[in-house]
């Protein structure tokens, strides 16, 4: 496996490693993800060297992984058969009850919780999930019960390999122009992909393009908090778990309240698409909302890194304007008297070139905004496209460009005050700055 330390490639690495498969891996540094794999076994180099291949029967490769590299042409060269995730996924799933979940956002979270309460139900999912779940304590596992949950990734449209029986769609916006050209590309993967579902097609109802999608589904059920959708959440409210509580309404029947330790109506919705997946799934209410009551969430989604001298640290993957929107908003919903600091890293330049009107409008819901250098990810800067100018066009009170994210640290520590909440947005590296002020409060560093 060629870029294995990436968090869709380490999961099928652990499914297959716990189905007997002899797995090993390449990549250019260790992650967390691949340092759990090593634990458990799995050789991986760090670098990329021919002979890596030598012994195998095949070669699959992550997205970001470029042809060139030399691992994939010492494979081609040898006749070893080479494999990218959308090839590879049909095998990987074959002879279960396929369950795929995609969206733009919330699809680790949604994945996470249908995995969770058939998990709690006893039904043993296999499962495949981009980030690892607090309760679950990994991203993959592989279960001996007849249901395969799965994230279905859009990017480099390697969710199209897949063909389930349940599909789940949160929401479609526009995102990963690195692999789409346009909107009307991007729509016509999810249209693509909704096509090949086997049985039934759960779409949230209240986003504009998910709520269009497959009319002619063989089942077709909605979600969403609006008064059409079959799936409805009424009467929300924050709770002392620090999440929120709801009322169910399902078809008009109202079937009970749901408490979530994880605020916001994002987060609801996210909850409504998993009762409606598991009831699809034959699992009770009253057993889904027990597992609901006890799932803590998903690392770096609203993750609580700490609290030191009056300061809580929250680590959030939000790089997307409306996934910006809806963490800082529940954040307001949850620490309402709070200055909020956000730190948002921008994730590579062709997101920012082609989402920056929107982001300038993102962050209304904090007090002070500080933004980093652009995470580059898989791309070479793009002239004209900065982080400094994004910064500048931002709409906030008090807005700060501070590149380093050692300096972001210093600044906080510099700066913030008891009873503030620092939340990084990032699906980089940027988590590091709430850990670097973490120990510097707990040093007893310089405080405002």
């Amino acid at each position: 496996m060629v870029g294995i330390g990436g968090a869709g490639m380490s999961a099928i690495a652990r499914v297959l490693m716990e189905r007997g498969e002899q797995v090993s891996g390449s990549d250019l540094a260790m992650t967390p993800f691949s340092e759990a794999l090593a634990a458990s076994g799995v050789p991986i180099t760090i670098g990329h060297r021919a002979e890596a291949v030598v012994d195998a029967d095949l070669v699959l490769a992550s997205s970001a992984v470029p042809d060139s590299n030399v691992e994939l042409e010492a494979a081609s060269q040898r006749g070893i058969q080479v494999l990218r995730r959308p090839a590879f996924l049909p095998g990987l799933v074959e002879g279960y009850r396929t369950v795929a979940i995609s969206g733009t956002h919330g699809k680790t979270t949604t994945t996470a919780m249908i995995a969770w309460i058939l998990d709690r139900a006893g039904l043993q999912p296999s499962f495949i999930i981009g980030g690892i779940p607090m309760d679950l304590r990994t991203n993959s596992r592989h279960g001996s019960g007849e249901t395969f949950v799965i994230e279905a990734d859009e990017y480099d449209r390697a969710f199209l390999g897949l063909h389930p029986a349940i599909a789940v769609i949160t929401n479609v916006e526009y995102d990963h122009p690195d692999s789409y050209p346009s909107f009307e590309a991007y729509k016509a993967a999810f249209e693509t992909f909704v096509s090949g579902v086997q049985e039934t097609v759960i779409v949230g109802l209240d986003d504009p393009v998910a709520g269009t999608l497959a009319p002619t589904a063989l089942t077709r059920i909605t979600f969403g908090l609006g008064d059409k959708a079959e799936w409805r959440a009424v009467e929300i409210r924050g709770n002392d778990a620090g999440g929120v509580d709801f009322l169910s309404i399902r078809r008009g029947e109202t079937l009970g309240i749901v408490r979530l330790r994880l605020p916001g109506d994002h987060n609801v919705l996210n909850a409504l698409g998993a009762l409606a997946t598991t009831h699809s799934l034959h699992v009770e209410f009253a057993a889904a909302r027990t597992a609901l009551a006890d799932f803590h969430g998903v690392e770096r989604r609203f993750e609580i890194l700490g609290e030191r001298a009056g300061v809580t640290v929250i680590d959030d993957y939000a790089h997307h304007p409306s996934a910006i929107r809806a963490t800082l908003a529940a954040t307001r919903q949850r620490y309402t008297s709070a200055q909020i600091w956000a730190v948002f890293q921008p994730h590579t330049y062709s997101r920012t070139a082609a989402l920056f009107d929107q982001l300038t409008k993102s962050f209304a819901d904090a007090d002070h905004v500080i933004v980093t250098d652009i995470y580059a990810a898989r791309e070479e800067p793009v002239p004209g496209v900065s982080a400094g100018e994004l910064a500048s066009q931002i709409e906030g009170p008090d807005v700060r460009f501070v590149p380093e994210l050692e300096e972001v640290a210093k600044e906080l520590v510099e700066h913030v005050k008891p009873n503030s909440v620092v939340v990084t947005l990032s699906a980089g590296n940027a988590n590091r700055v709430g850990r670097l002020v973490l120990q510097e409060l707990s040093q007893g560093g310089k405080h405002a």
